[in-house]
């Protein structure tokens, strides 16, 4: 549990808070509309009224947080600024979409809960209109008739329908079109659109623009409203005597004006941080980007290496690319495989949708002849933008796990190593790496051995064979792939990286790893870096917790995700 809380206990704390801000937002509003002065308002609608404004209350306020968590520059900026800071601070940043998603979840349901409330209300407006003369509905829904007088009821013809009002008045026009946009923006940002058709969700991501001006716009209308001559005529003690309002001096007619608009004082801030963040975008978008090489490696795999004038990163890393020849308006995020100390910058691409083929096709991963640099096609890029890996060396020791292409990061991380031990740079902080790599394929350990060739290589020569400890898994083969294993299996090196480590067939016991990883660094903090599935995740972080837990030596296991 000790662990847990080291692991999750901010997280937790923090939505903890959120939620506690929405119930009292929740609860604050709800309450203010039973007050006094919106006691005819409810006379028409019964308690939807405080149903929807409450809920408005709590869109307001996630509406405000939504888009912070997607300030890509904010975060880099804040990060920088967390460093002085515990680590524990810095890796809340690292879980900005978790809180977006979140952030969304409740947006979506109070917005259920608002429209379906409003939909009771526009029903009873209705009602009011069409009740015989005799009750004090009518009577109030007549208020407004007179020249110069405020109304109450919105609907002020009994010969219309409440489907007419949504779509005819401020509120029920914006309404409708901002919660198809919530609709459609919320259905293309499920799992399967996101990662099948990325078009669609960018695209249609987009129509948060509209959200938000209708948003801005919904409340101008002033359909809500309150009594504003509470003094002159009690509703308490007038109410009863609706049917001589105006009569008698001491229950003149109410009078009523609607709430000011209110979600603007919300959102402009988010909004200004917002424009701002596309701004510098834009203008790093816009800077000049040579493409100096591009290598085409195995197991469908492209190599982009790029200079940019005052370009400077750190390790792990990652930036935005746009091809304007592919398309004018998709930004896709890439982490950086290069090193701080590189004079250069670069990227390794997996061919695995339309945008990707297209970028391989138009950078000449087809063709098998030389290429002029000065002929291929344009390419903007924004960043780089921090991660969860720059804090690799904050920790004594660290685990590195990817799978598949999610190697990438740590690419940059040991590139950097590899630097800093042939300029005899050490590192004060970490003493040991352990690095695993779980790839489907063969192929796809080509690209990478090279640099795990040249650090092995590197840890023997400088007599720290033991700071760098890899492991390579194979979890698919063929039956032909098993025999040439089976029969180079005594062979020196290994049979497809050519390391002199070999390579291990089926997944890690993570168990075991963490049991021995744990014994060899007592009393420390282990940073566990992941670059991968969800369903590894998951099995890491709950094994980061059962084995720090159930360690006797005190060694504490820090779980983090790369997350973009």
């Amino acid at each position: 549990m000790a662990n847990w809380f080291v692991n999750e206990g901010l997280s937790i704390f923090v939505i903890l808070v959120w939620l506690g801000i929405n119930a009292f937002l929740f609860e604050h509003f709800y309450f203010v509309y039973l007050d006094k002065k919106f006691y005819y308002t409810r006379q028409l609608t019964g308690d939807a009224l405080s149903w929807a404004r409450a809920s408005a209350a709590c869109l307001n306020f996630n509406c405000l947080l939504i888009l912070l968590p997607v300030c890509r520059n904010l975060l880099s900026f804040l990060r920088g600024s967390c460093q002085c800071f515990s680590r524990n601070v810095t890796r809340q940043l690292d879980r900005n979409l978790t809180f977006h998603k979140l952030v969304a979840y409740m947006i979506a349901l109070h917005t259920a809960i608002h429209t379906i409330a409003h939909l009771f209300n526009l029903e009873r407006f209705m009602d009011g209109q069409l009740d015989n003369h005799d009750t004090i509905q009518y009577t109030l829904s007549q208020i407004g008739n007179i020249e110069g007088q405020a109304y109450l009821n919105p609907i002020r013809s009994n010969d219309t329908n409440p489907t007419l009002i949504a779509f005819t008045t401020i509120a029920g026009l914006t309404g409708v079109v901002i919660t198809l946009a919530l609709i459609l923006i919320i259905t293309s940002s499920m799992e399967v659109i996101r990662r099948s058709y990325f078009e669609v969700f960018w695209y249609i991501h987009h129509l948060f623009v509209i959200f938000f001006i209708g948003l801005v716009f919904h409340g101008a209308g002033r359909i809500v409203r309150g009594q504003t001559n509470l003094n002159a005529s009690d509703p308490e003690l007038c109410a009863k005597e609706f049917k001589t309002w105006g009569q008698n001096i001491s229950c003149p007619v109410p009078e009523f004006a609607g709430n000011p608009p209110m979600t603007w004082k919300w959102v402009v801030g988010p909004m200004f941080l917002y424009l701002c963040e596309r701004l510098v975008r834009f203008w790093r978008s816009m800077q000049k980007v040579v493409i100096t090489k591009v290598v085409t490696h195995p197991s469908k795999t492209i190599e982009l290496q790029m200079k940019k004038k005052g370009w400077k990163m750190e390790v792990g890393q990652y930036v935005f690319l746009q091809c304007p020849s592919i398309s004018q308006f998709e930004w896709h995020p890439f982490t950086l495989t290069s090193a701080p100390e590189e004079d250069y910058f670069s990227v390794h691409i997996r061919i695995v949708g339309d945008w990707t083929q297209k970028l391989f096709t138009a950078y000449g991963g087809d063709k098998t002849d030389f290429q002029e640099a000065w002929k291929m096609p344009k390419m903007a890029v924004d960043g780089p933008f921090g991660t969860a890996s720059e804090d690799v060396f904050r920790y004594d020791a660290v685990m590195l796990v990817g799978a598949g292409i999610g190697v990438t990061p740590f690419a940059s991380i040991l590139k950097s190593v590899w630097y800093r031990y042939s300029n005899n740079v050490t590192e004060p902080k970490l003493k040991r790496i352990y690095f695993y790599w779980v790839c489907r394929e063969t192929n796809a350990f080509e690209w990478f051995a090279d640099l795990l060739r040249s650090l092995e290589a590197q840890m023997a020569e400088k007599g720290n064979a033991d700071f760098l400890s890899y492991n390579i898994y194979l979890t698919k083969w063929d039956d032909n792939e098993a025999a040439h294993f089976a029969l180079t299996h005594d062979e020196k090196k290994d049979p497809i990286t050519g390391l002199e480590k070999k390579t291990l067939y089926g997944r890690p016991n993570w168990e075991n790893e963490f049991k021995t990883i744990g014994s060899n660094h007592p009393n420390t903090k282990v940073g566990v870096f992941l670059c991968g599935p969800e369903a590894l995740a998951k099995t890491l972080s709950k094994q980061c917790n059962s084995s720090s837990d159930a360690n006797p030596l005190g060694v504490q296991f820090i779980f983090n995700k790369e997350n973009f």
